[in-house]
């Protein structure tokens, strides 16, 4: 496993071996040994994932404190553009966005640390997005920033979107409960 950081602090990309053989591929996705040894002790509390049709978008997601959360994402299956937005105050990069390609052929996991909203656009039919969390699913405390309102082109025209995610303030009406440094 190689562990690369971006260009928004505390977000990392996580490069695994990949195995490919006659039988097909393995992947390990997650292994505490080596999170720790990179400062990530983490307790994952809850995984689930989505399929999503091509043209998808899902975004901008996050939990507010004390239910905030950092998510490990993957694509075991299909290809998405995946985003990732600063919401945290006083961060050199609050506002700022990074994207990266997950799929399931170059097998990249993204380790999101809390006080950043996290979306992705399906590039394939029935890709699937794999998350791990280190909170559980919080009702009261989800919420989102409108995918369109900080300045990232999706290069789509007539994206599909859930009537939740359309509903979203804009990153300018949003008022972060997240500070650059305090997780």
């Amino acid at each position: 496993m190689i562990l690369i950081g971006t260009s928004i602090q505390g977000l990392k990309i996580l490069k695994p071996k990949i195995f490919d053989d006659t039988r097909g591929r393995f992947i390990k996705t997650y292994n505490s040994d080596f999170f720790y040894a990179n400062g990530l002790n983490l307790t994952i509390k809850e995984t689930y994932y989505s399929i999503s049709h091509k043209g998808v978008i899902r975004g901008m997601h996050f939990q507010t404190p004390p239910y905030d959360c950092i998510k490990i994402v993957y694509v075991p299956r299909g290809k998405i553009n995946d985003v990732v937005l600063d919401i945290r105050k006083n961060s050199p990069t609050y506002g700022n966005y990074f994207t990266v390609e997950l799929s399931a052929e170059n097998g990249n996991i993204l380790i999101i640390p809390k006080g950043l909203a996290h979306g992705f656009k399906s590039l394939e039919d029935n890709t699937n997005v794999t998350y791990m969390q280190t909170s559980c699913y919080a009702p009261n405390n989800d919420c989102g920033i409108h995918y369109d309102s900080f300045g990232f082109d999706w290069e789509i025209q007539s994206p599909q979107l859930s009537d939740r995610d359309l509903s979203f303030s804009s990153l300018v009406q949003f008022d972060s409960p997240f500070i650059f440094g305090n997780n």
